[in-house]
């Protein structure tokens, strides 16, 4: 059996890391009653640790830590491209660490307190996106985007500027393969996140922008210019339809 047929017989691997001994508590306990295996820890150098092992296919990672803090795992993960889901706590009040979880490299974050139907809902999306990259259909789409200098290879998952391979998280590829696919078309934050993310949320706009950010400053020759990825004022983005073929 290969790895990919092994995935159907695997449980998804979940690493929560939080402090607080409750919400540690109702996280892990709701998430093994869904069927998948869960570990978790309290203090942030263990939970980097625990991370960075490559045995998780999700974490539920906490801001607010002993020892490293939330962003810092973030941060250091991402600079490892070690790209694993990362789902984000954050206090309901504290609007500046979701913005500096998401540039990090966070993939979605939820805000306390939240319910335990919301919690598994976003968990369930996130491990979906993950069971679909490895399910790859070559028939669904053409197997390269061109765009300039731009190139979406996407049964690989990778993309190039010029000779250039540019590093980005599975939601960033998802997100700009979504819009690829479809240049010229004009996506709302709420459409984005319902075809990107899986779920529409009110408030969590804020995830669809971040990571807009996060593609322009990997792909754009200056990001307060983009040629690839363009805001519509008012409406939402839409990825470029000029000069554009497909291979």
């Amino acid at each position: 059996m290969n790895f990919i047929e092994g995935i159907k017989y695997m449980k998804n691997q979940i690493l929560v890391i939080e402090d607080d001994p409750d919400i540690n508590k109702l996280v892990s306990m709701n998430l093994s009653d869904m069927g998948y295996q869960v570990e978790s820890c309290d203090i942030g150098t263990q939970g980097l640790k625990m991370a960075m092992s490559g045995e998780f296919d999700l974490i539920v990672l906490d801001v607010m830590l002993p020892e490293m803090d939330g962003l810092e795992i973030c941060r250091r993960l991402r600079s490892a491209d070690n790209f694993i889901p990362i789902l984000m706590l954050t206090a309901r009040d504290s609007e500046a660490d979701r913005v500096v979880g998401l540039e990090m490299g966070a993939d979605d974050y939820l805000t306390k307190p939240f319910s335990v139907r919301e919690l598994q809902a976003r968990v369930k999306a996130m491990l979906r996106r993950v069971e679909m990259l490895t399910k790859t259909n070559p028939t669904e789409t053409k197997s390269t985007l061109v765009f300039g200098e731009l190139e979406i290879q996407v049964n690989k998952r990778q993309v190039r500027i010029g000779s250039e391979l540019i590093e980005l998280t599975s939601t960033e590829f998802d997100l700009l393969l979504y819009m690829a696919k479809q240049p010229g078309l004009v996506f709302s934050r709420s459409q984005l996140l319902d075809k990107v993310w899986g779920y529409q949320h009110a408030g969590y706009e804020h995830t669809v922008n971040s990571h807009i950010n996060r593609l322009r400053t990997k792909l754009e020759k200056d990001a307060s210019k983009p040629e690839y990825v363009l805001t519509v004022w008012g409406v939402g983005y839409k990825f470029t339809d000029t000069e554009n073929h497909h291979g």
